[in-house]
């Protein structure tokens, strides 16, 4: 009886952490940004400030491109045809701009945070 009570105490404390964050993780905002054209779209993008926001990236080019902001302090690669996460934040409000650093002249954007 005592081991049922023990496997019973271990079994809670690894399963209520798991759901837990799992709670956590599906309350977290997301918001898709697509690199069409070496273009972000949409360019400016509003998410709530004091929340963990997951940005997903997606590249509908063939080429390769790198999502980099230094206002955020992130950079990743984007494959072609591929797509990724970048989570930032919690955010002050304010604006942050973001680009592609393999094609920075065109490939301009915004996360405006509220």
């Amino acid at each position: 009886m005592k081991i049922m009570r023990i496997a019973s105490c271990l079994a809670l404390a690894i399963w209520l952490p798991m759901v837990a964050g799992v709670a956590v993780a599906a309350e977290a905002p997301s918001v898709v940004i697509v690199i069409k054209n070496h273009r972000f779209v949409p360019p400016q993008v509003t998410v709530p400030g004091g929340k963990r926001i997951e940005l997903i990236v997606e590249n509908h080019d063939s080429t390769p491109e790198e999502f980099e902001s230094t206002d955020l302090r992130r950079e990743k690669i984007v494959v072609g045809n591929g797509k990724t996460s970048v989570w930032v934040g919690p955010l002050p409000a304010g604006t942050y701009g973001f680009f592609g650093d393999f094609h920075p002249t065109t490939a301009q954007g915004k996360l405006i945070v509220k």
